[in-house]
């Protein structure tokens, strides 16, 4: 790892570790690596530790800029990171010194626009709706999908609707945190057999028709201050629901971003905030 380029950023709170192997093909992390680094008082990340850990590496197609591999806290690799697409896009648009790239992830291409000094747009392409593209273990539809949290007789959460952005989504609509307990449930439903890849769980209070106040509880990290694909998710189950229109501010506990589900093309796009904490070598 001597002479790696690294970088801590965050994107609405979420806090990732960057290391920039564009240079440097064969560096690689294990699992039990990645976690060390993520971890909490880790040597590398201080007390706060880091939500996920991207590795920026040379493009895998064409048609893109650069490439992002994604690992969460575990130190398992995961296909779609919001918050960090916007970081990853930040850092190429500064040094290339334009204002448009196309970051790469396992799941997809991604379009991506600066429209202020620290803010980012990312064209997250159109959410994954069938059961099979989440996916869940048997056919249903996912408007609604059939969890519940309580008394069967009375559950305390349920009709939660389903989504993919590139990773799996359940989303519960609350009237309250403090009933709904997400550190609680969050768990509970993450590892819920109707998921084989696991879930992200989202708790989206619904506050008009143009505005969500979301909390998250992230696979493999747990509650996080923000989720970029979380506030996707939660805008197009809310549409789906005739919650909210098409386009949200969606409030995290670490910022707020806004969502734009396009009628015209399906594509979801998402504008937000990038900081860059600290950068060196290492």
């Amino acid at each position: 790892m001597q002479g790696m380029k690294f970088l801590i950023m965050n994107g609405a709170g979420n806090r990732f570790a960057v290391f920039d192997a564009r240079e440097q093909s064969d560096f690689t992390l294990s699992d039990a690596q990645t976690a060390a680094i993520c971890a909490p008082g880790s040597d590398i990340m201080g007390p706060k530790g880091a939500d996920q850990l991207i590795i920026m590496r040379a493009p895998k197609s064409g048609d893109a800029d650069i490439f992002m591999e994604i690992r969460n806290q575990k130190g398992f690799e995961v296909d779609a990171c919001g918050n960090a697409t916007r970081c990853i896009a930040w850092l190429f648009m500064r040094d290339a010194e334009t204002d448009n790239c196309v970051v790469q992830t396992n799941d997809a291409l991604l379009q991506c626009k600066l429209v202020d000094t620290y803010q980012v747009a990312v064209d997250m392409g159109p959410p994954k709706l069938e059961w099979d593209q989440i996916p869940l273990e048997e056919p249903m539809h996912t408007h609604h999908i059939d969890v519940k949290v309580g008394p069967i007789d009375e559950p305390v959460l349920h009709n939660p609707g389903a989504v993919s952005m590139g990773n799996p989504h359940c989303v519960f609509f609350v009237e309250d945190f403090t009933t709904a307990k997400p550190e609680k449930v969050g768990p509970m439903i993450e590892f819920h057999p109707l998921f084989p890849q696991q879930a992200n769980v989202g708790f989206a209070k619904v506050e008009s028709k143009e505005k969500i106040r979301l909390k998250v509880w992230e696979r493999g990290v747990g509650m996080t201050l923000a989720c970029g694909t979380g506030a996707c998710a939660a805008v197009v189950a809310a549409h789906r629901q005739k919650r909210t229109g098409r386009k949200v501010e969606v409030v995290v506990d670490g910022g707020t971003l806004y969502i734009d589900w396009q009628e015209n093309d399906n594509h979801v796009i998402m504008t937000g905030p990038v900081a860059l904490e600290k950068e060196g070598v290492i």
